[in-house]
């Protein structure tokens, strides 16, 4: 029952919990009600750097969120210039990441790294349809088993100052594998290959490398939503 109770820490946390830590202790020994806000700081960053085991549903054609988050918007756009694809419009899937929720990001699809960009940019809220265009971002294209392209990319927020990203071009990679982390709040946007249906609505909550948002394998059509 250890695991379901006790959640692992993502290595990029350790060091900002070590400092948390480290003025906390600092603080005690001057002040004791300064001392709890460093208590609230620490608990904090254990909070916020955490990374549960999640249960990747096993289907070839699959793609799934690669944040925890909620759909922001689904809407037609280009990808990511620096990719090198081609300027045609794709369905993008945005998940926008509140300070509250897992920063941890997984690989959306089984496949081969095709290409992993690097974009400066500038730190809008990432809630906001410009941050696609104008945040900074780290963008990558995955080619699925079948030969089609799936674009994932991290973007930096209001507060977010350093985007990990772990991939690399030529790296095969699985559905549901950790493979990055946005700091202190964020989205991701996933852009689905064309013809491709998403079977999320806006307004969804998403749990990284578990909610599925679309099927290669089949020709349903979208799913709307309605909040109860």
């Amino acid at each position: 029952m250890l695991k379901y109770v006790i959640t692992p820490i993502h290595p990029a946390g350790w060091p900002f919990i070590g400092i948390a830590l480290a003025v906390t202790v600092v603080l005690g020994l001057f002040s004791g009600p300064v001392f709890w806000l460093g208590v609230a700081l620490t608990l904090f960053c254990l909070y916020f750097f955490r990374d549960p085991v999640r249960v990747t549903p096993q289907r070839q054609g699959l793609v799934v969120s690669p944040a925890d988050g909620v759909v922001t918007a689904i809407e037609r756009a280009p990808p990511p210039p620096e990719l090198g694809l081609a300027p045609h419009p794709l369905t993008r899937i945005s998940v926008f990441l509140s300070v509250l929720d897992v920063h941890v990001n997984r690989v959306p699809a089984d496949g081969k790294v095709l290409a992993s960009a690097y974009h400066p940019g500038r730190f809008f809220n990432a809630a906001l349809d410009k941050a696609s265009e104008h945040n900074e971002r780290q963008s990558v294209s995955l080619q699925t088993p079948d030969g089609r392209i799936v674009v994932c990319v991290q973007i930096a927020g209001l507060i977010a100052r350093r985007i990990i990203c772990d991939l690399k071009a030529g790296q095969e990679v699985l559905a549901g594998a950790r493979f990055g982390l946005i700091r202190f709040g964020s989205r991701t946007d996933v852009y689905l290959p064309d013809g491709t249906a998403p079977l999320v609505a806006v307004g969804q909550r998403m749990i990284g490398g578990e909610t599925v948002l679309a099927d290669l394998a089949t020709q349903e059509g979208p799913r709307p939503g309605e909040a109860r």
